[in-house]
């Protein structure tokens, strides 16, 4: 498999979290998992095989998008979570969280694809993931995801994330380097530098 090297992220990740803004401060298929020390407290860390369904989502513009599609980006690696707009716990940290890795990537963010799906679609229309997105500076490499219940169901199970209510909604993070390669599963709460060492980790090697 081709091994993805980008310059542009390794530079932008060398910088760290130092310029942060105080603002962002404040089983349906097989799955094959390799657990690894994940170096600090608070999340595990694991390789995966996921098979992404072949579903249309819908992003917070009200267009159609096909989610093999947006993750099959050769030349950019995915950073994925998933999340609802009326989560008052666990969503908003890891939002903030992803809102941290875009701002220490800084004029690179755009070397990054970054989605969130919601796992409530049936409240989480176009209208409140753009007001979610905004709450949180979701720049255009961000992607918010929603679609139909049974769409989204599906993703969830893709990824080993359904839980049956979304009350029951557990913190992960998901990174892939491109295509054909596995994915990173981070289970609890991820930090930024956490997630930027596993970027710089997929781009370098």
């Amino acid at each position: 498999m081709r091994v993805l090297k980008n310059p542009l992220i390794l530079a932008a990740l060398s910088l760290g979290l130092a310029h942060l803004p105080a603002s962002v401060m404040a089983e349906d298929h097989a799955h094959h998992h390799h657990a690894m020390p994940a170096g600090q407290d608070g999340y595990v860390r694991t390789l995966a095989a996921y098979a992404v369904p072949d579903v249309q989502l819908v992003d917070a513009n009200g267009a159609g998008v096909s989610l093999r599609g947006e993750l099959a980006d050769p030349d950019r690696p995915v950073i994925l979570n998933f999340i609802f707009t009326t989560c008052s716990a666990v969503c908003p940290v890891m939002s903030a969280t992803f809102s941290q890795v875009q701002a220490a990537l800084g004029p690179q963010r755009d070397a990054v694809r970054m989605v969130s799906i919601s796992i409530d679609p049936e409240q989480d229309t176009p209208a409140a993931l753009k007001a979610y997105a905004g709450k949180y500076g979701a720049g255009p490499q961000w992607q918010m995801l929603t679609g139909s219940l049974d769409d989204s169901i599906a993703v969830q199970r893709a990824f080993d994330v359904y839980r049956g209510d979304k009350m029951n909604h557990q913190p992960a993070t998901f990174l892939r380097a491109a295509p054909g390669h596995p994915w990173v599963r981070l289970d609890g709460f991820a930090s930024a530098a956490d997630i930027l060492r596993e970027v710089r980790h997929l781009t370098a090697n």
